[in-house]
C-alpha cells in the first residue's frame, strides 16, 4: 500500500483509508462483530488510516474501534481521525464553543481508549463563532497533548485560509468523486497550495460508482440515501444508466468500477486521500486495488470522457442535509 502525508508535518497514512461510518446504521443495520472483523481486514491489507466521529452512531463507531484496540492490549497500528461539532439538539445542531468541544473530545478519547487522537476535525462549523476562535480551541487541544493535528470538514477555501493563518491545518475533509467535483472549484487547489491534505469521503459516490449500484428499493432502506436527491426517482434510474459506460470502461481496463473510481481520485492530486467505507470484504478488496492502479493521462481523459463534470442528476444533498456544509461556488 502506498502512503501519503496528512499535511506538511502530519503522519504518513495509507493512500486508501477507511471510513468507519460503516460501523453504524447509517447505510442500514450494522453488526459490531462484523465491524471488529473489518478492522482486522483493513490491517491485513495495509490500511492505516481510520476515520470516525463522535456522532457516528452517537459514539458507537468510536466504541467499536476502542474495543478492537483494547483486545490488542492497547497496541494501535492505525492513525485515527475523529470529529466534533454536530449535535442532536434540534435548537442548536452545531456547537463549536470550547466547553462543548472539550467535553466531546474527552468522550471520544475515553471511547477510543487512546491518550491522544491523531487528527481531530471540526465536523461542521457553527456560523456564529469565527473560525479563528475555533482554530484556537483546537490549537489548545494540541498544546494539551490531547490531539496531534487539526482539521475541518466541508469548509470553503476562504475559511481554510483563515484557519491556517492561526494554526497549521493538516487536513480538510470533503466529498469528492467522479460525481461530486465541486472541490475542484478552489478547494483542491487551496489545499495543495497550503500543504493541506484533502481527505475525500464517499469517493465511490455512495455506491453509484461500483459494479453493483444501489437501486431505489435498496436506497429506500438506508436512512441517509432514502431522502438523497440523487437516489430518488427519476434521478437514480438515470444515474445508473449514465454511469453504465464507466462500469464498461473499468471492465475493459481489467478492473472494477470501485477500484477505478478510487484510482481516479488518487490521481487528481498527490495530497488527496480517499476514505471509502464498506461492510463487505469483497468490496474492500476492490477499494484497496484502486490504491495500486497506475493511471496515465490518457486513462484519466477516457474516464472523464464517460463521466464528464456535471453528469449526475440531482443534488448531492437534500435541503436539510445542506445545513452545515459551506458553499463557495
Amino acid at each position: 500500500m502506498k502512503h501519503r502525508q496528512l499535511g506538511t508535518s502530519g503522519p504518513s497514512v495509507s493512500v486508501v483509508g477507511y471510513g468507519a461510518m460503516s460501523f453504524t446504521d447509517f447505510y442500514g443495520p450494522a453488526q459490531d462483530d462484523s465491524s471488529l472483523r473489518m478492522l482486522d481486514q483493513c490491517l491485513d491489507r495495509g490500511i492505516t488510516h481510520l476515520d470516525t466521529s463522535n456522532v457516528y452512531g452517537m459514539g458507537r463507531s468510536e466504541t467499536v474501534i476502542g474495543q478492537w484496540l483494547k483486545a490488542r492490549g492497547g497496541e494501535n497500528p492505525f492513525v485515527i481521525a475523529s470529529k466534533v461539532g454536530i449535535t442532536r439538539d434540534p435548537e442548536r445542531r452545531f456547537k463549536n464553543d470550547p466547553a462543548h468541544m472539550a467535553q466531546e473530545l474527552d468522550g471520544s478519547l475515553a471511547r477510543l481508549g487512546v491518550e491522544a487522537i491523531d487528527l481531530y476535525y471540526v465536523h461542521r462549523r457553527e456560523a456564529s463563532i469565527p473560525i479563528e476562535e475555533v482554530t484556537e480551541t483546537l490549537a489548545g487541544f494540541v498544546k494539551a497533548g490531547k490531539i496531534k493535528a487539526i482539521g475541518f470538514s466541508e469548509i470553503a477555501p476562504s475559511s481554510l485560509r483563515r484557519a491556517n493563518a492561526v494554526h497549521p491545518v493538516a487536513a480538510v475533509q470533503s466529498e469528492y468523486s467522479l460525481w461530486t467535483r465541486s472541490p475542484e472549484m478552489g478547494l483542491v487547489q487551496t489545499c495543495a497550495e497550503l500543504g493541506v491534505a484533502l481527505v475525500a469521503f464517499s469517493p465511490v459516490g455512495r455506491g453509484m460508482l461500483t459494479d453493483r449500484p444501489h437501486d431505489r428499493a435498496a436506497a429506500a432502506q438506508m436512512p441517509f440515501l432514502e431522502n438523497s436527491p440523487r437516489f430518488m426517482e427519476p434521478n437514480i434510474s438515470t444515474n445508473i444508466a449514465l454511469s453504465a459506460p464507466f462500469r464498461a470502461l473499468a471492465a475493459e481496463m481489467g478492473t472494477t468500477a470501485a477500484a477505478l473510481a478510487i484510482a481516479w481520485v488518487i490521481h487528481k492530486g498527490d495530497h488527496i486521500i480517499p476514505i471509502p467505507g464498506t461492510r463487505h470484504v469483497s468490496h474492500l478488496e476492490e477499494l484497496v486495488e484502486g490504491g495500486k492502479l497506475e493511471l496515465s493521462a490518457e486513462d484519466m481523459a477516457r474516464i472523464e470522457a464517460v463521466l464528464p463534470i456535471g453528469w449526475a442528476h440531482g443534488d448531492r444533498y437534500s435541503v436539510g442535509q445542506w445545513e452545515g456544509p459551506e458553499r463557495y461556488c
